[in-house]
């Protein structure tokens, strides 16, 4: 079986781990999913099944979406609720003043990557690192913040809910530490909910205990590039690895990646034309 799960992942659980469990419940050998979730959050979790796995990197990154709650005066090493306490600061602020605040942080914004994160340095996941307790430097990264909204606030408990927008390599522990930072308190994120992730919204998501076969949508769904249909014969060539020649092909946009379709119209892989190139070269093919 090959193709992809749209997952509203649970809380306590590791990307790895749901991905996991998607692929026993449909009883496969092969999963992987796009984008890691921390275990506290929850929500779009896109599970790659079977030979799709292997256009996992020909996913474009897309814009997310998320809600955040998060709790100011307090700050762990690992920017959210679970880690351990570094600091606790009293924290008396208004609705309008993180409103206030958060201005700051709307577009274009510069950030640094937790060390809790998949993020490798030489080889190495900055996780793991931080777990032994080392710390290595992080260069910031210019990323995008299209909406960044105030839903909710608790000022007793000191608790305020956002909703965000925003670009791809956007860490939201970050964005709520360095709030906490700007109104000289401290902040760590309290809960955490992806809304939207390579270009699937939430309310296409399934529970884990959902899943079943009626739920695998095509792995081709989640790749934006335009079609080509082929005859019997080159789908026979493009599957064995061999080149397509552009003069018998229909249809082409240019050169880039595309989609490469049987007669029938199943996906078969994905070919790429190369500038002054006069074939399509096999660049991944479906496989169990």
């Amino acid at each position: 079986m090959n193709g992809a799960v749209f997952l509203d992942k649970p809380s306590g659980m590791t990307s790895f781990a749901a991905a996991n469990r998607v692929r026993r419940a449909l009883g496969l050998k092969k999963a992987g999913h796009t984008g890691t979730l921390d275990p506290m959050a929850t929500g779009v979790l896109v599970v790659m099944l079977g030979g799709a796995t292997r256009f996992i990197d020909f996913i474009p990154s897309h814009d997310k979406a998320y809600e955040a709650v998060f709790r100011l005066g307090l700050t762990t090493d690992t920017l959210d609720i679970e880690g351990t306490v570094l600091t606790e600061t009293a924290a008396h602020f208004s609705a309008s003043r993180v409103e206030a605040a958060l201005n700051a942080f709307r577009g274009e914004i510069e950030q640094v990557p937790p060390m809790y994160s998949a993020l490798k340095k030489d080889g190495q996941k900055l996780c793991d690192l931080a777990r032994k307790g080392i710390e290595v430097e992080r260069k910031s990264r210019r990323v995008t913040v299209y909406e960044l909204a105030l839903t909710d606030a608790n000022e007793e408990k000191q608790e305020f809910s956002l909703a965000v927008s925003c670009s791809a390599g956007t860490y939201i522990r970050s964005l709520v530490a360095d709030v906490g930072a700007a109104l000289g308190c401290g902040a760590v994120l309290t809960a955490l909910r992806r809304t939207a992730a390579n270009g699937v919204s939430i309310d296409r998501c399934v529970k884990l205990e959902e899943v079943n076969e009626g739920c695998v949508m095509p792995a081709e769904s989640l790749l934006p590039y335009p079609a080509v249909t082929v005859t019997q014969a080159q789908a026979g060539r493009f599957c064995c690895g061999g080149e397509l020649a552009l003069n018998r092909l229909h249809g082409l946009q240019g050169e880039g990646l595309y989609r490469v379709l049987s007669p029938q119209g199943s996906f078969l892989g994905l070919g790429e034309i190369a500038p002054d190139r006069e074939e399509m070269k096999v660049k991944r093919v479906l496989s169990e």
